[in-house]
C-alpha cells in the first residue's frame, strides 16, 4: 500500500497532463500514476513506489526494461559519435541487425524471406501486407476473423474486430470479411469447415481474396488459442484456393507463446509475417517479413521516415543474440510452468463464478465473463502495487502479460497480489 500523502501528489501532478493531453489518451485517466524509473520486470513512480510489471507495454516490452547487455551496448554506441537515424539509407546498425536476424533466426527455421522496414506505427505492417497481397493477386478482398485486433491505422481497422467508432469512414471495411475464430462457436464446431462453402460457392457473396490475416493467439481479444489442427487447416485452405496467408505476430512473436515465432508451434510457411513490436526492447521498430517473389515494389516506393532508427537495430540485434544463446527460451519454458501452475488455481477456488483462464507461454487471460471486470481488477491492483490490463477488445478479460525474463521471486509475488485482489473482486462481485 502507498501512502495518502504520495498519492495526493502523484494526482496533483496528474492534472497537469489531464488538463492538456488529449482525450485520446486513456490511461493517463484510468492509471494516474508517473513512472520514472524501470529495471527488468519492476517500475517505480515518481514518489519511489514500487510496482511489479504484468504487462509489459501490451507486449511491446516483453524483454523488460532496461535490460543490461542492450543498455550496455546502447550507452556503447551512443558514446562513440554513432549514426542514430538515416531514414531509408543504409547504415552499419541496420547492416548488422539483418545478418543477425537472418542468420541466427529466419536461416535456422529455414524461413526464406524478404525484410521490409516500414515506419514504427500501430498496424503500418499489416496494412503495407495487405496493400501488397491485393497487388500481387489483382483481387481486394481479404477475411479477417472475429476478436482479432491488427492495429490502429486506418487499414489495420478495417481488419480489426472491434466495432467502429460512429465518426469512422463509412468505407472503412470496404472489401473486408470477417469469419469466425478458431472456438468461436465452440470446440464442436470446425470453423474452417465453415468458411470453405463461402470460398467455394461463386453465389456465397464472398468473392475470392487476396489474403487471410491471422493471429495465431488473439491477446487483445480475450486470449484466444487456436489449436494447431486449426492453424494447418487455414494453411491448406489458403493454398488451395490460391489465398495469401498473412500471420501478425505483433504481439505473439520473440517467444510470448513459446517459440520466437508463435506460427512455429504448428508449423506453418506463411507468405508474410508482420513480425513483433518487441523485436526491439521497447524502441520503435516494424518489420514485413515476405517470400521473395511478393517483393515486387518499385524502388522507393514504401520509403518512411523513421524506417532507420540505429538504435532500434542496435537494441534488436543484441536481443536476437540473447534469443540465440538460449537464455531467453530457457527463461519462457520456466516461467511458463509457473504461470500456467499459478493461474490454474483461480478457478479452483471460485468454481461457481464461471472463471475461466487460457493462454499458453507466457500470454494469458483471466476471463470473468462480466463486461468491465477485468478494469475494475487491473485499477485494484495497481493499487496494490501491480500493473496488469484488460483485453482492449473484450474487457471482461485480464491480460497476464509479464516480461518474458521476469525473476522467478517477483514473478511468483505477482501472482500472489493478483491472487488476493482476484479473490477479493470474486468474493465481493
Amino acid at each position: 500500500m502507498f501512502s495518502i500523502e504520495a498519492t495526493l501528489w502523484s494526482g496533483i501532478a496528474m492534472n497537469l497532463l489531464e488538463r492538456f493531453e488529449s482525450v485520446a489518451q486513456k490511461y493517463v485517466r484510468t492509471a494516474p500514476v508517473a513512472f520514472d524509473r524501470a529495471r527488468g520486470s519492476e517500475l517505480f513512480d515518481e514518489n519511489g513506489n514500487r510496482y511489479i510489471d504484468f504487462h509489459s507495454g501490451g507486449g511491446t516490452l516483453s524483454h523488460g526494461h532496461n535490460d543490461i547487455k542492450v543498455c550496455t551496448a546502447l550507452i556503447d554506441y551512443l558514446c562513440n559519435d554513432r549514426i542514430i537515424q538515416t531514414r531509408a539509407q543504409t547504415s552499419v546498425a541496420k547492416r548488422d541487425f539483418v545478418e543477425a536476424l537472418v542468420t541466427q533466426i529466419l536461416q535456422p527455421r529455414n524461413l526464406d524471406y524478404k525484410i521490409l522496414f516500414t515506419d514504427p506505427a500501430s498496424g503500418i505492417a499489416a496494412e503495407v501486407a495487405m496493400r501488397l497481397a491485393r497487388r500481387h493477386k489483382k483481387r481486394a478482398g481479404i477475411v479477417s476473423f472475429t476478436n482479432c485486433c491488427h492495429g490502429l491505422t486506418e487499414g489495420s481497422l478495417s481488419v480489426t474486430s472491434k466495432q467502429p467508432t460512429r465518426y469512422e469512414s463509412l468505407d472503412l471495411r470496404s472489401n473486408v470479411v470477417f469469419m469466425p475464430f478458431c472456438g468461436y462457436f465452440g470446440e464442436a464446431q470446425d470453423t474452417i469447415a465453415y468458411l470453405r462453402p463461402y470460398l467455394q460457392d461463386q453465389s456465397s457473396g464472398l468473392e475470392l481474396p487476396a489474403a487471410i490475416i491471422v493471429e495465431t493467439l488473439q491477446v487483445e481479444g480475450g486470449v484466444q488459442v487456436a489449436s494447431v489442427a486449426w492453424l494447418q487447416g487455414l494453411e491448406r485452405l489458403c493454398r488451395e484456393f490460391g489465398i495469401l496467408l498473412i500471420v501478425d505476430e505483433s504481439q505473439t512473436g520473440c517467444g510470448r507463446v513459446g517459440p520466437y515465432f508463435s506460427f512455429e508451434r504448428a508449423g506453418l510457411t506463411p507468405d508474410m509475417v508482420v513480425m513483433s513490436s518487441a523485436t526491439a526492447g521497447g524502441f520503435p521498430i516494424s518489420v514485413l517479413l515476405m517470400r521473395p517473389e511478393l517483393d515486387q515494389w518499385r524502388p522507393g516506393e514504401e520509403v518512411g521516415i523513421f524506417q532507420g532508427d540505429s538504435l532500434a537495430f542496435v537494441a534488436g540485434r543484441e536481443l536476437v543474440a540473447q534469443w540465440a544463446s538460449g537464455a531467453i527460451p530457457r527463461s519462457i519454458e520456466a516461467n511458463g510452468k509457473i504461470l500456467s501452475h499459478g493461474l490454474g488455481k483461480i478457478p479452483q477456488a471460485f468454481p461457481d463464478r464461471n472463471v475461466r483462464v487460457r493462454g499458453a507461454g507466457m500470454v494469458w487471460g483471466i476471463d470473468f465473463g462480466r463486461p468491465a471486470s477485468a478494469a475494475v481488477v487491473s485499477a485494484w491492483a495497481l493499487e496494490r502495487g501491480l500493473v496488469i490490463e484488460p483485453a482492449w477488445i473484450k474487457d471482461d478479460v485480464l491480460l497476464v502479460l509479464p516480461p518474458l525474463t521476469i525473476e522467478e521471486s517477483i514473478l511468483r509475488e505477482g501472482l500472489d497480489c493478483l491472487a488476493q485482489v482476484v479473490s477479493s473482486f470474486l468474493s465481493h462481485g
